[in-house]
C-alpha cells in the first residue's frame, strides 16, 4: 500500500458520458505498485489540487489501471481534463475485495446502478475469463437515461455472448431506447439464479441497493452472500480521518466492498 502517491501517465482516455471519463493509467517509471483487486480502489492526486478515492473499473496485467471518473467537484475535475501523456499520482490499492473466491461454484448476480457499474466490471472481467468456476452469471444494470449508460461498446459485446444473461434498464427513456424502463431493482425476478446458493453483488445509490438487497431476500438470497460496495466522504484513506466512520466501521479500510449482515443493522441508523 503506497503511503506516497506514485507517478502514472494517462495512456489513454474515453468519454463515457457528458460528465465521466475512463482513464488508463500507466507506471511512469520502474517503480510498479501493488496489484489492485476487484473492489479496491486509489487515491488518484491531481497536481496541484488534491487528490480523491476513485475505484478501479479494470486492472492490466502490466502495472496498469484503468478508472471511471464523474468529474463532480474541483479534484474530479482536474483528474477529468488530463489528457493522454499528462501525469497523475496514484495511491494505493486501498480497501477490500469483492468476494470471487467465495463465489466459485455458485450462480453470481450483480446489480449496479449508474457510475456503480465501474467498480464492478473487473467482476465481470474476472468472471469472462475463469467462466468454468461459476454458475448462471446475471448482470442487472440501471441507468438514469440511455446516454447515461457506462460502457456501451462492451455491454453490447456481453449481451453477445451466450453464457451469460445481461439485462440493462433506464428511468426515462429517448426516442433511441427500445429496451426496459423501469427501475434496476424490477430486472431481479427475471434473473436466473439459485437464491439457496447464489452470491449477489451490488454498487450504485444507498438506496437503490437497500430496495435490491429486500427484493433478493424476498427471493430467498440471504444478507450473508449479498455484498455491497459503499461510497462516503473518504479522505486518508487508513481509517485516521473519521470522515468516512459508519458506527464501529471506517468505509474506507473496513470497506468498501462489506457483506450485508454486517452493514445494514449500521445504515438503519439515522445518526450515521
Amino acid at each position: 500500500m503506497a503511503e506516497l502517491p506514485t507517478a502514472f501517465r494517462v495512456a489513454d482516455k474515453q468519454r463515457e458520458t457528458g460528465d465521466t471519463w475512463t482513464l488508463r493509467l500507466e507506471p511512469a517509471g520502474p517503480d510498479v505498485p501493488t496489484r489492485f483487486a476487484p473492489g479496491q480502489f486509489a487515491m488518484l492526486y491531481a497536481f496541484g489540487v488534491g487528490e480523491a478515492p476513485i475505484s478501479v473499473s479494470s486492472i492490466g496485467g502490466d502495472g496498469a489501471v484503468v478508472h471511471t471518473v464523474r468529474a463532480v467537484g474541483a479534484v474530479t475535475q482536474a483528474i477529468c481534463a488530463a489528457q493522454p501523456g499528462e501525469v497523475l499520482g496514484v495511491r494505493g490499492p486501498f480497501g477490500t475485495a469483492w468476494p470471487l473466491a467465495e463465489a466459485e461454484g455458485r450462480d453470481v448476480v450483480l446489480l449496479a446502478g449508474g457510475i456503480g457499474l465501474a467498480p464492478l466490471r473487473p467482476v465481470i472481467h474476472e468472471l469472462l475469463a475463469h467462466r468454468e468456476r461459476y454458475g448462471d452469471v446475471s448482470i442487472l444494470y440501471g441507468g438514469r437515461s440511455p446516454t447515461e449508460l457506462l460502457y456501451v461498446h462492451e455491454l453490447e459485446r456481453w449481451r453477445a455472448r451466450f453464457d451469460i444473461d445481461v439485462d440493462i434498464t433506464v428511468d426515462v427513456a429517448d426516442e433511441t431506447w427500445r429496451g426496459r424502463v423501469g427501475v434496476v431493482t424490477r430486472l431481479i425476478p427475471r434473473a436466473a439464479f439459485d437464491p439457496r446458493t447464489a452470491v449477489a453483488m451490488m454498487c450504485g445509490p444507498e438506496v437503490m441497493m437497500r430496495f435490491a438487497a429486500v427484493a433478493l431476500q424476498d427471493l430467498g438470497v440471504t444478507d450473508d452472500r449479498i455484498w455491497m460496495s459503499l461510497e462516503r466522504s473518504m479522505t486518508c484513506a487508513t481509517g485516521h480521518c473519521g470522515h468516512c466512520q459508519l458506527g464501529p466501521l471506517f468505509i474506507c479500510k473496513d470497506g468498501p466492498v462489506l457483506r450485508r449482515d454486517v452493514v445494514e443493522p449500521l445504515l438503519r441508523v439515522a445518526e450515521l
